[in-house]
């Protein structure tokens, strides 16, 4: 009766608001307050209590009136009641909040495309990379028609307007475009401004002027010392730009953005072909404060070799599409050479050199016949993208207990892959 009379009359629901207030007053000074002061108070707590069960709207007002009259006599206010309670409220909600991300869901975003097509990390359309790749490896023949591959995909881009741009937005792609005012080339570009989390702006010398751009989007990963929109976009130096040509004009794709399950691998283990997220500290890898994504396919102890016909043999049984978590990978026609990008098994030395695969890919299976042995308390880890990714053929095993929980959900951006259903294939 009485939740349905705080429903329907205001006076109840004052006389609550007052009850619950002074109630909180008291239990948070009791230690402080002498014995009389709390039973005085007490005392005013009950008979507002009983007055809202007895009802009549001049005995509650008149019981809620006492009420506070007794306890701003023996209870001492704090200042700014208001902005207390609202802190209060607060750090309630933000230690719910870092302890489901401590210990239930972390947010996690895909930082390199070692996982494509499983998960996306941020792509570049044009992407200048292999360019740069061309000025350290290769001549200036293939530095020219590496120039000009990415200038014909940028000519031929239309970037979106209206009502499309807010739907390439949702698909997280955001686009960079700038045009030389003057002849001209890019002189120096300078590093994101951020707020918190939040891209701001980023500015750039062209033709002795400086310019900026606003709210720029995540350019991804590049090498050491160089710029993220110098790598993406091709500003090589000594580039000249004629006056009306597009400097950079770049449509950038947002990375997937995911919940990691850190819940599950409490109470089981990992099991072979999940996808996991793991701490690089105590790896072989370069970078030792990162977390990486991969697909676990090596288990404590056991041996493991890739075979030529692209497909992992663990203690001598070959893996295929029939196993759970391979449908995707091993479901490849193997009449088709493997892409980048691409389901394509898993590449070891001699197929990546046939191939012409990044020399160096599988330095631990240069052949069908290595055979690899885990360590007891180890796994090993391999990415979708077997034709680009840095992962246990290159650095080896990873402890486990650097395993810190398992890819759930892709809650941005909002394409096929939004959900789970293509982390559970």
């Amino acid at each position: 009766m009485i939740w349905f009379r705080w429903l329907l009359s205001p006076t109840v629901r004052h006389a609550c608001t007052v009850h619950k207030h002074f109630r909180r007053l008291l239990a948070a000074q009791r230690d402080l307050l002498k014995p009389e002061a709390i039973a005085a108070v007490q005392a005013k707590l009950d008979e507002l209590c009983a007055a809202i069960r007895a009802g009549g709207k001049a005995n509650i007002e008149g019981r809620a009136g006492e009420l506070q009259t007794t306890a701003e006599k023996f209870i001492p206010q704090y200042p700014a009641a208001a902005w207390r309670e609202n802190v209060e409220v607060l750090l309630v909600a933000l230690a719910v909040a870092m302890a489901i991300r401590t210990f239930f869901l972390q947010p996690f975003k895909i930082p390199t495309g070692s996982m494509q097509p499983t998960l996306f990390g941020v792509t570049a359309k044009p992407d200048y990379a292999s360019a740069w790749m061309a000025t350290r490896y290769g001549s200036d023949e293939r530095l020219n028609t590496e120039l000009a591959a990415k200038q014909k995909i940028q000519n031929e881009m239309t970037l979106p307007t209206g009502l499309n741009a807010l739907k390439e937005w949702l698909k997280g792609n955001s686009y960079v475009h700038f045009v030389a005012p003057v002849d001209g080339m890019v002189e120096a570009v300078g590093p994101v401004t951020k707020l918190l989390i939040f891209n701001i702006k980023q500015t750039f010398v062209f033709a002795g002027q400086e310019h900026t751009i606003w709210f720029p989007p995540d350019y991804g990963e590049a090498p050491a010392g160089l710029n993220p929109l110098v790598y993406r976009a091709g500003l090589i130096a000594g580039r000249q730009f004629h006056k009306g040509e597009d400097v950079f004009k770049l449509r950038m794709s947002a990375g997937d953005h995911l919940f990691v399950d850190r819940l599950t691998y409490n109470f089981c283990k990992p099991a072979r072909g999940e996808t996991i997220v793991f701490a690089t500290v105590g790896t072989q890898i370069e970078a030792q404060d990162q977390f990486y994504i991969k697909r676990l396919c090596v288990l404590p102890g056991e041996k493991v070799q890739i075979g030529n016909d692209r497909h992992m043999r663990i203690n001598g049984q070959r893996i295929d599409a029939s196993t759970l978590h391979f449908a995707n990978v091993y479901g490849f026609n193997p009449d088709v050479p493997p892409r980048e990008s691409q389901f394509s098994g898993h590449v070891n030395g001699v197929v990546a050199q046939q191939y012409g695969v990044y020399a160096g890919i599988a330095p631990l299976f240069p052949d069908e016949d290595t055979v690899f042995t885990n360590g007891p308390d180890d796994y090993m880890v391999f990415g979708d993208n077997t034709c680009n990714s840095s992962d246990s053929r290159t650095w080896g095993t990873l402890p486990a207990k650097n395993v810190i929980g398992k890819a759930f959900f892709v809650y941005w951006p909002l394409t096929s892959r939004f959900g789970n259903g293509a982390i559970a294939n």
